[in-house]
């Protein structure tokens, strides 16, 4: 904001601030709570005029004054109503003057009878006007918004108070993720919370947030998926759970990521991956029969059809589709070193000079090569055992996991995989990972010996997913940006005022 714009505003919220202190010293009460709305605007506009005394509450959004009368917009959360103040109406000598005392953003409490205008609109006759919260800061400018997106995301109020479709598009991520629980709950899968602070960090590679407990001095890590816990429940005896969560990864922000997300992951003893696939495919389609049009979304740039039906391709293929490789070429570390080195000053390329695993090179070359053009859903199957650490290794080749990732739109949506559930396997692998974190990789997992010993104790064979919701939200309506679908998103802080 501009030194013009910074003194207007200030300007601004000191002649309205004069306004309420005005009518303080009046003798009316500062911000009232007394008042009850009797009916919501949406409500009125289905109604016929009479006598009927009907009580709205909401913000102004218009105020036209003509003379001996006034016109003005209170909008609720479920509308828009029109008000009218005029010097020949009984019952209200004074609402005049009050509609001129407002400013636009200011919530009042509205009582009156129905009638409507020459034109036709359903209008409340004033009998009772009151205000019930000062709007001190000038709400956006009633056409143009909040334009800038960085703003909207940093002034989220703003920008739901000045544009129906924000609210509506927030209204709509709600009724997704009902559809969610529905979808399981008919399924027989249990909802679940499980905890958001772990004493190990786990269930997924990835870079945690660390806070401490000062009462028990320890050091805790925020959730960066809660896949372990979910499958102790499924020792436990519970056969089907989900959890929709808050789950927290110290990474980078972009289009796509925030450190901040929910996730809905679910269970299924007695379950392959390959289920958890088919289930996949019959979900997306239910909500895009609900939220898109014809089972298309526009999405990036594309138009997309969930319909069943949907592409599987194991990830050594997709390599070699994409790169114009054979599939010994994709199993070759010379061949996809070579290959990685093209991305200068790249991390891929700083990988490459290391010493990663097949399995790491050959998910760098997806990632930078092929995951970007799987446009149409696709499931992305087989992959290396070594990057796949909770996953359960296939009977006839141990070096490749029973695991898949969705793809739609060049972005990944879910991961899921039939789950490891030896304890002898998973503490090798966690040995091996612990091996990695000490090494230096801050995505690696810890050795979770209670895991261990919950697996011990017989975990039936399962398989899990987890998908991304704040991504199918995204999907469903058609939003480029991961800021467009939540409320509150990580922003920097915003530049100090000048001294």
């Amino acid at each position: 904001m501009g030194n013009k714009e910074a003194a207007s505003g200030e300007k601004l919220y000191q002649m309205r601030k004069a306004k309420l202190d005005e009518q303080a010293a009046a003798g009316r009460i500062r911000y009232p709570n007394d008042f009850s709305p009797t009916h919501a605007a949406a409500t009125l506009a289905q109604a016929e005029p009479d006598s009927t005394p009907v009580r709205v509450a909401g913000r102004i959004m218009l105020i036209r004054q003509m003379g001996k009368s006034a016109f003005a917009t209170l909008a609720d959360a479920s509308g828009h109503i029109q008000l009218h103040a005029a010097v020949a109406e009984d019952g209200c000598r004074d609402c005049l003057d009050r509609l001129g005392e407002l400013d636009l953003g200011d919530i009042v409490g509205a009582t009156g009878s129905l009638f409507r205008t020459r034109r036709g609109e359903l209008t409340i006759a004033l009998t009772e006007l009151r205000l019930l919260a000062k709007c001190l800061r000038p709400p956006p400018e009633k056409h143009k918004g909040l334009v800038d997106p960085e703003l909207r995301s940093r002034k989220r109020h703003l920008a739901l108070m000045s544009d129906p479709a924000e609210r509506q598009r927030f209204r709509k991520r709600s009724a997704i993720i009902a559809s969610l629980r529905a979808f399981f709950d008919e399924r027989g899968y249990l909802e679940v919370e499980t905890p958001m602070m772990h004493p190990i960090a786990g269930g997924a590679a990835a870079r945690p947030f660390c806070t401490r407990h000062n009462s028990l001095d320890m050091q805790l890590y925020l959730r960066i998926a809660p896949e372990l816990y979910l499958k102790r429940l499924l020792v436990g005896g519970y056969e089907r759970v989900y959890e929709i969560n808050r789950s927290f990864r110290n990474e980078g922000v972009s289009t796509r990521h925030n450190p901040e997300f929910t996730m809905l992951e679910f269970y299924a003893a007695y379950r392959r991956h390959t289920d958890m696939m088919d289930l996949t495919e019959e979900l997306f389609a239910q909500l895009a029969e609900r939220f898109a049009d014809d089972g298309r979304v526009e999405w990036l740039g594309h138009s997309i059809n969930l319909a069943s039906g949907w592409r599987r391709i194991g990830l050594i293929d997709a390599i070699a589709e994409y790169n114009g490789l054979s599939p010994e070429q994709a199993r070759d570390e010379q061949v996809l070193t070579e290959r990685l080195a093209g991305f200068a000053g790249d991390k891929a390329a700083a990988a490459a000079a290391g010493r990663p695993s097949l399995g790491q090179l050959q998910m760098l070359l997806f990632d930078k090569t092929v995951a970007g053009k799987l446009i149409d859903p696709t499931f992305v199957t087989d992959f290396p055992a070594s990057v796949s650490p909770l996953a359960r290794r296939a009977d006839d080749d141990p070096e490749i996991a029973e695991r898949f990732e969705l793809y739609i739109g060049g972005c990944e949506m879910a991961n899921g995989f039939s789950e490891l559930n030896d304890p002898a396997i998973q503490a090798q692998v966690f040995r091996a990972q612990a091996a990695a974190a000490a090494a230096g990789d801050e995505e690696a997992m810890h050795y979770d010996a209670d895991y261990i010993e919950a697996l011990e104790a017989a975990m039936p064979p399962a398989a899990g997913e987890g998908i991304g919701i704040d991504r199918l939200v995204m999907l469903m309506l058609g939003c480029s940006s991961i800021r467009e679908v939540m409320l509150f998103p990580l922003v920097r802080p915003a530049a100090e005022k000048a001294g």
